[in-house]
């Protein structure tokens, strides 16, 4: 059986679905996503769309952490964008990502007040989160940590092309698939070369009178033995 789950709009908190839905915005919570693994079975296919700016960013931890669990039976497609949380989300398990689509990541943001001590601990409260964050693009791409957070820090927005090539994702959808090598039955099973098809061809031809002789006898043969017959 194949489940579809769509991350789409923004990535809310469980508690914030419901003013979302309420105005008819798109949104995704770690519900919409749980809901629909809970009734995954052993062999069972689970497909996910996202095209989502992003969103907190305990709510992409989340959906990461969920897929991941079950990402044997996970196929994820980009189709527009996957920004900031999205992002993380995407790295749970085998991904393709629209040639038209982008990917987006970028640090942790906070919109904290207060004085110089609240700031400062707010940006060492930043640089922990984006080192959590920053595993993600780690574990799927291979990249080190210093490559993973320098790319976070510049918001590097990129195409399919060149996720593909940072290895963020496995694919960029619709590329032609490479010439599969000609299956055979066994190791002992050849196809004829070029010089035994010659022969055959030559075979099938009656190029000269002496052949076309022997081949009138032997079809005048077969008549008369089918007059014996009767």
């Amino acid at each position: 059986m194949k489940h579809r789950i769509d991350i789409r709009g923004v990535m809310v908190p469980n508690d914030y679905k419901w003013y979302y839905n309420l105005f008819r915005m798109d949104c995704t919570c770690p519900n919409d996503v749980a809901g629909i693994l809970k009734n995954v079975l052993p062999g069972d296919e689970v497909e996910v769309f996202i095209n989502s700016p992003g969103g907190v960013i305990d709510v992409g931890s989340e959906i990461y952490t969920l897929l991941h669990k079950m990402q044997e039976n996970v196929k994820i497609y980009i189709t527009g964008e996957a920004c900031s949380a999205a992002s993380i989300a995407a790295m749970a398990a085998y991904c393709e990502m629209s040639p038209t689509a982008l990917m987006m990541v970028h640090c942790v943001s906070s919109g904290t007040q207060g004085n110089h001590s609240d700031m400062e601990h707010m940006a060492e409260v930043l640089r922990t989160a984006d080192s959590a964050l920053c595993t993600a693009y780690v574990k799927k791409s291979g990249m080190s940590t210093e490559e993973a957070l320098d790319m976070m820090e510049q918001e590097t927005w990129l195409t399919a092309e060149q996720a593909k090539e940072k290895k963020l994702i496995d694919a960029v959808m619709f590329d032609e698939e490479e010439e599969k090598p000609q299956m055979i039955a066994g190791p002992e099973f050849h196809l004829p070369d070029e010089e035994i098809l010659a022969k055959a061809r030559k075979l099938l031809r009656i190029e000269d009178e002496g052949e076309k002789g022997q081949y009138l006898k032997q079809k005048l043969a077969l008549l008369k033995l089918k007059g014996e017959k009767r």
